[in-house]
């Protein structure tokens, strides 16, 4: 009876061995299975996570580049930005002296019509005075005969021809030249003038202040005589007078 309680007692050990044996094999296999799973998924997410890896590496140099260009970019802006505003201030510059320039161009113009106007108003008065003057040199002309000439030492020359109603043909001279004072001067009358001193005191005199005749003496005409000798006539008073004022001595 001991015996067959030792044979199932060593029947029930075995049994018990050989299922745990089994129980730990396949418990053995499921962590060996479990394990190459873990294996395995640590491995495809070290590959995920080194594309991850990549991925943000290239997407950090991305940023960096693009930051890079946004600096770039930003500084171009800034220089253009100034160059702008340094082009502006010209501009206003520019402008202001546009400004003042046509004002200056304006103000030209008017000075330019006034003086125009001035101008046109004094051809129009000098057109009248010549006209005046040229009735004149031929009234003294036709009746006394007058002929000037251009003769040594820049002398002029004035001969009468007709100033003597008793003697038509007898010629009547005188020369004026300038002197050192840049004054006028009286010389060399043929025949000898009674009032030579009187004459020479007029003549100077007409340097300084126009002459209140009906020829309207003035010094820019007598400094034109120096280049156009028929206007030398000036220097004569009027007809009716000239046969009292130049009568030679007898």
């Amino acid at each position: 009876m001991v015996e067959d309680e030792l044979a199932l007692f060593d029947k029930s050990i075995n049994e018990f061995w050989n299922k745990f044996k089994s129980t730990v094999s396949d418990t053995s296999c499921q962590m060996v299975g479990l394990r190459d799973t873990y294996k395995d998924s640590i491995k495809a997410f070290a590959e995920k996570l080194s594309v991850k890896l990549k991925e943000e590496e290239r997407m950090v140099e991305m940023f960096l580049e693009y930051q890079n260009q946004i600096c770039r970019q930003n500084k171009l802006i800034q220089e253009k930005k100034e160059n702008l505003l340094k082009l502006i201030a010209e501009v206003k510059d520019k402008k202001q002296e546009l400004d003042a320039l046509t004002a200056n161009i304006q103000d030209l113009k008017e000075e330019y019509a006034r003086k125009r106007e001035t101008i046109s108003t004094a051809n129009k008065a000098n057109e009248e005075r010549l006209k005046r003057l040229q009735k004149s040199a031929d009234l003294y002309t036709d009746r006394l005969g007058l002929e000037i000439r251009k003769i040594y030492g820049d002398k002029l020359q004035f001969i009468f021809t007709n100033i003597d109603p008793k003697h038509p043909e007898s010629p009547f001279m005188f020369s004026l030249s300038l002197n050192e004072a840049r004054d006028y001067e009286v010389s060399d009358s043929a025949p000898h003038l009674e009032c030579l001193a009187e004459f020479q005191e007029n003549v100077c005199w007409l340097k300084w202040k126009p002459r209140t005749t009906p020829l309207g003496i003035s010094w820019a005409h007598l400094k034109a005589m120096e280049q156009r000798p028929s206007c030398f006539q000036l220097l004569l008073s009027s007809p009716c007078s000239l046969g009292e004022k130049f009568r030679p001595v007898v």
